[in-house]
């Protein structure tokens, strides 16, 4: 495959009559560039698995079974990462960026078990809209590397293939793309703290883990209040999970 095939998929996806037709498109053009598996999804919310978010997915057989039983949506790194993550990234520069992060080790097993299902490496396509993240495609298996210009067209497929299907299954209209008042254009180091916050920790243990005072914690946190229109902590952890900012 090369450059004109994704170009011409774009075209093919919006001429697309039926969701079988978008997902037998998406399938064909990822495996012919390597990708052994892919999942379209959009982005599960606090207690949703991944089962339930699949808009098209072809995974290593058993795979999603592992993943849901063990909760392993809980401690992957690269869902944590997503979350943040403004650009298409590498499945191991997800786990990368949590090296300091008190879960890493769990973090590691979970991507050691995908590595023993065959799922090595892969990138994911974020698909965000005026409230965060919505959904994202996610391509890997054997380390594939794609070109700068192939990493942008096929973030352009992942949008493109999304609300194909979501408007072709009538489901559009219910993902939610705006939450009144609220910004959640959030900078890596809010989304830190915020995760962090969610997790139970106190501004001094999160000082500590980045090595910050937790008087600039707090700082961030004010910031965090106004600008997720929250009256407090909690209520500002209670609205970054309604956005699926934090999981």
């Amino acid at each position: 495959m090369n450059i004109h095939s994704l170009i011409q998929l774009l075209v093919v996806l919006e001429e697309c009559r039926k969701p079988e037709a978008v997902v037998a498109e998406l399938k064909h053009v990822i495996q012919s560039y390597g990708f052994e598996f892919h999942g379209l999804l959009r982005y599960p919310r606090h207690s949703e698995d991944l089962t339930g978010a699949a808009l098209a997915s072809d995974w290593p057989e058993g795979w999603p079974q592992v993943y849901v039983g063990k909760k392993y949506m809980l401690s992957d790194p690269t869902i944590r990462y997503l979350a943040f993550a403004q650009q298409p990234f590498r499945w191991k520069d997800g786990l990368a960026a949590f090296r300091k992060d008190p879960h890493y080790r769990r973090m590691e097993q979970v991507m050691s078990a995908a590595s023993g299902y065959g799922l090595k490496d892969g990138y994911i396509f974020p698909i965000h809209g005026r409230s965060g993240v919505l959904g994202y495609l996610s391509a890997g298996g054997k380390p594939v590397d794609l070109s700068p210009l192939e990493i942008t067209l096929f973030d352009a497929i992942a949008k493109r293939a999304f609300w194909r299907l979501l408007e072709l299954r009538g489901e559009d209209a219910s993902v939610s793309d705006d939450l009144p008042g609220a910004d959640t254009r959030l900078t890596r180091r809010e989304m830190e703290i915020l995760q962090y916050l969610a997790e139970g920790m106190t501004s001094v243990e999160i000082g500590k883990m980045l090595e910050i005072s937790n008087h600039t914690v707090d700082w961030y946190m004010n910031g965090l209040q106004d600008k997720l229109k929250a009256k407090n902590r909690q209520h500002a952890v209670a609205v970054a999970f309604r956005h699926g900012l934090i999981s």
